[in-house]
């Protein structure tokens, strides 16, 4: 659990934290914000498009590995766990940073 427990009129509560994070490409210090940009930025690292699974997942495989890259259709949905994945799949590529 992320966040701060603060005491208040006897009561313990947890408040989240107000970071987010985000997935930056390091070469060009772009900050990934679209599933379009992220798109581009792999499909120049050897990435492509995957439709024979789940049709709720915008994933991602390369011919050269075994990796698939699986992504939540809805971008609000894209989280750290995510950001890792990507991150692990591709090294000195992507870091996620907290703003």
């Amino acid at each position: 659990m992320a966040g701060v427990w603060v005491f208040n009129n006897g009561v313990y509560r947890l408040e989240s934290s107000p970071r987010r994070r985000v997935l930056v490409h390091l070469p060009s210090g772009e900050v990934v914000a679209s599933y379009s940009s992220l798109d581009r930025i792999l499909r120049g690292l050897g990435w492509e498009r995957y439709y024979g699974g789940d049709p709720e997942l915008y994933q991602f495989h390369k011919h050269s590995s075994i990796d698939l890259i699986s992504l939540p259709k809805d971008f609000s949905k894209f989280c750290s766990v995510h950001m890792y994945d990507i991150v692990v799949k591709n090294p000195n590529v992507f870091h996620v940073r907290d703003m």
